[in-house]
């Protein structure tokens, strides 16, 4: 049986690394649906456009009709993913992990068929391991095959601590493999060292070793980076449609066509032919309508014109009460939410990032709050300011 030009395509569209390409045609011309296998820690409370990049390849083969086996690394989030670290990750509490995971669930099946995905926690199989079935699992590399990680050989030469639990990481994610008997597990670039873990498990435990496909990690807003939570360069699945929009028509003209690819279905041809602005507006209105509909993504996209193009201020504008008394201004953008420290208060006032009432002000300058003002942060951000 062989397998459809146009589906190959789609499985194939933006991956970044196949190991192998002739393994992956071979199970997909077998006459039964394969197991798909995505393992994600819960070491934070949101999912960002990274995190899509992956979950859209799974919905392309969840909509071609194979099994989705959704992992969420209960166990494995106790030790923390060494991948890409330079040091040791710091440990969660297991409430902190149940949290997460909560939230997990939610915001996965905005992209994910929820009827169609298995949903299993790594704490299943991995507690029922026991001390004999770890000293097994440990016969199965060695110190030598470790340090061959790029981020272990750069913390070993540089004698930072690498500690034991985290040569366990890669050995416990290969054997969730084994656990589900996976045959194609995803990944970022980032992830290949505990991918190619899995295949070599599976051949230890006599299983068929999984097919290993890495995606392109996806670049933050500020186009250098790559999104995260902790670099504040990210696009949440729980922005809200105004804030999505404006995001993505923040993102350098150069990363355009890379997020169309990785995030959505657009013909990358034909968005290099329209003016930058068109392209990502496109882009802008495909993603929103994505997670909140088309009505959404055209309303977003009337707001940020009419801010933007026509300079008007938003409908809706929140209103946060302070004192009737003269503000610092780096102490009232912290007081209104409007920076998360005082430190980067003063860092958007000095780059003239912040307008009071249509005028810049700098962090030199006071408000005596008497009345009602209007204030500006960047682009997009508006909060009304009054006096109690």
């Amino acid at each position: 049986m062989s397998i459809p030009t146009e589906q190959w395509q789609k499985i194939t569209r933006g991956c970044a690394e196949i190991i192998s390409e002739e393994e992956l045609k071979k199970k997909l011309q077998k006459a039964k649906p394969l197991r798909i296998k995505l393992g994600v820690d819960p070491t934070a409370a949101d999912l960002h456009f990274g995190h899509l990049v992956v979950l859209r390849k799974l919905k392309t083969f969840q909509d071609i009709g194979h099994q989705i086996e959704f992992i969420i690394g209960d166990f494995t989030a106790r030790i923390g993913d060494p991948s890409g670290r330079s040091e040791t990750r710091p440990t969660l509490k297991p409430q902190e992990i149940w949290e997460h995971a909560k939230t997990y669930q939610d915001q996965v099946f905005l992209i994910l068929d929820r009827t169609k995905t298995q949903v299993r926690f790594n704490s299943t199989w991995l507690n029922a391991l026991g001390l004999p079935g770890m000293l097994e699992l440990s016969r199965r590399t060695t110190v030598a095959q470790m340090l061959e990680r790029a981020d272990f050989k750069e913390r070993f030469a540089a004698k930072s601590d690498i500690s034991l639990l985290e040569f366990y990481y890669p050995l416990l994610q290969g054997y969730d493999s084994v656990a589900i008997q996976s045959d194609l597990e995803l990944g970022g670039t980032d992830q290949k060292f505990n991918l190619l873990m899995g295949r070599e498990i599976q051949r230890d435990y006599q299983q068929e070793p999984q097919v290993v496909m890495t995606l392109p990690l996806l670049e933050g807003l500020d186009g250098v980076k790559k999104m995260s939570k902790s670099y504040g360069n990210y696009i949440a699945f729980n922005d809200s449609p105004k804030e999505k929009f404006g995001k993505v028509m923040s993102i350098p003209d150069t990363l355009m066509t890379k997020y169309a690819e990785l995030l959505t279905d657009l013909d990358t041809a034909t968005l290099k032919t329209l003016h930058p602005r068109q392209g990502k507006e496109l882009l802008a209105k495909t993603l929103v309508a994505l997670f909140h509909g088309e009505d959404a993504a055209r309303a977003a996209a009337e707001e940020f014109s009419k801010i933007f193009s026509k300079k008007e201020v938003p409908d809706a504008v929140t209103e946060v009460l302070l004192a009737r008394e003269s503000h610092r201004l780096t102490d009232l953008l912290f007081a209104a939410g409007l920076a998360p420290s005082k430190k980067e208060a003063q860092r958007l006032l000095s780059q003239g990032a912040v307008e009071v009432d249509g005028k810049r002000v700098g962090e030199k300058d006071t408000l005596d709050l008497q009345a009602s003002v209007l204030v500006q942060v960047g682009k997009r951000r508006f909060l009304r300011i009054s006096p109690k």
